[in-house]
């Protein structure tokens, strides 16, 4: 299987579906709950730029570097936010999560940790992955602590990283979690989602 190949993942609270043009009414209304793009340290798209964005991550689909997902909740069927696979390296067998956002009613909710247990569990067991990173700015405190709630550890800091749209230096801040760390991880994630 190919990392790039499209795939639906489905669990108890949450199913991530291959992102198409026809989630683009559901993620303009999810990021619109919480006004999301006016966080100046992410890169959230606002509810006119959806498509674009949308369009952005099938092509890099299609160049085989991304795969991106729409987030739907299963309590109300709503689509909820996006996720994806990105900057996947086949040779090694590794893989970022990332370009995460949800609506602001999703957050803290299972959904995260829901979604993260079905993506880890896909590139752990399917995929065969060696690592999976997460990169995030170092602003942005909510982020870094859902991740190491996850159970990643801190690998560093990339300084002066990235130009942010505003122009602003990003330091981005990235974690991992290894293929040995994966059991304890899961076992972790499948008890807070039962608790």
């Amino acid at each position: 299987m190919s990392f790039a190949t499209p795939i639906t993942l489905k669990g108890e609270h949450v199913v991530l579906e291959p992102l198409g043009i026809a989630h683009l009414d559901g993620l303009a209304e999810a990021v619109r709950d919480g006004e999301l793009w006016k966080l100046w340290y992410t890169s959230v798209p606002k509810p006119e730029t959806m498509r674009d964005e949308i369009e952005r991550r099938i092509d890099l689909q299609a160049k085989g570097s991304m795969l991106p997902f729409a987030v739907r909740r299963t309590d109300n069927g709503s689509v909820c936010g996006m996720t994806t696979y990105m900057n996947i390296d086949t040779i090694y067998k590794r893989v970022e999560i990332g370009s995460t956002w949800y609506a602001k009613s999703a957050q803290r909710t299972g959904i995260n940790s829901e979604a993260k247990l079905l993506l880890l569990k896909h590139a752990f067991e399917s995929l065969q992955c060696i690592a999976v990173e997460f990169r995030t700015h170092w602003m942005n405190q909510q982020s870094r602590a859902a991740i190491a709630r996850l159970g990643a550890k801190q690998d560093g800091i990339l300084r002066n990283h990235q130009r942010m749209a505003d122009g602003s230096l990003r330091d981005t801040v990235v974690f991992s979690i290894i293929e040995s760390e994966w059991p304890t991880i899961k076992r972790h994630l499948q008890y807070k989602l039962e608790h």
